[in-house]
């Protein structure tokens, strides 16, 4: 596989984003407005919480699993860019040409999964700097120390981040295969997130305890073990043969 041709996929597909400007708002726009939201609901609940006898660590719970909302994000965003990556240029007509030129498969696949990797988890990461730095202006009176970053936000955005990201992209692959609408490929492709959200909503539940760096590990390990599987059948999925008679 050369990664030089892969790069000129994903280049190719990043000067085509920046045409679509509803690709560039669920982007960029959503890890800003998160970022800004999660730090405004802090406030207000701790605006409540003064003269409720809440101690710092009950005021501390819910932190991990706003950290974890990120995550969630993670198997949303990607899903606008590689539903459109895919099924666009199969609505478009212009993913024959691809194919025919000198490019492999695992390149085209790369390069296209690139395209749809890199944006969301730069734009995840600057909005989690935003949020992290918020909330710690927000619950530094509380709790006497700034709570991020920690050893857990780095599990969860440099580990746990890509690995969901690599997932959305596998999952759209799959699903590009089998529809031939953008819209309903993106909404499809967006399921992905119902597990994630699952975690989150447990989490805040107190079903599971997202402030445990062993569970977030053990989070990480299964999506790592899903994204394996996957692997598997997009490879099936995306070549010359089954595009070219199948996916119409």
């Amino acid at each position: 596989m050369r990664l030089s041709q892969a790069w000129i996929v994903a280049s190719k597909e990043f000067s085509t984003f920046t045409k679509r400007k509803y690709i560039l708002y669920s982007v960029f726009i959503v890890p800003l407005l998160v970022s800004i939201l999660l730090p405004a609901v802090t406030w207000y609940a701790e605006q409540r919480a003064k003269g409720t006898g809440w101690t710092p660590a009950e005021f501390a719970t819910f932190l991990p699993s706003f950290a974890f909302f990120f995550l969630v994000l993670a198997g949303v965003i990607p899903a606008t860019i590689a539903s459109y990556s895919i099924v666009g240029e199969k609505v478009e007509k212009s993913l024959e040409p691809l194919l025919a030129t000198p490019s492999t498969d695992s390149e085209i696949l790369l390069g296209k999964g690139l395209a749809a990797f890199i944006p969301p988890f730069a734009s995840i990461l600057v909005g989690s700097g935003i949020f992290m730095a918020l909330i710690d202006l927000v619950t530094y009176g509380r709790l006497g120390y700034y709570y991020f970053p920690n050893w857990n936000a780095v599990i969860v955005l440099f580990v746990m981040v890509p690995l969901a990201e690599i997932l959305c992209v596998e999952w759209n692959v799959l699903v590009s295969s089998r529809v031939s609408d953008v819209r309903v490929a993106q909404q499809a492709g967006m399921l992905i997130m119902l597990p994630l959200a699952g975690i989150y909503v447990s989490g805040e539940l107190s079903i599971i305890s997202l402030g445990d760096s062993t569970n977030l590990l053990l989070i990480a390990a299964a999506i790592l073990v899903v994204d394996l599987l996957f692997l598997s059948f997009v490879r099936e999925v995306f070549s010359r043969e089954q595009i070219l008679t199948r996916w119409r």
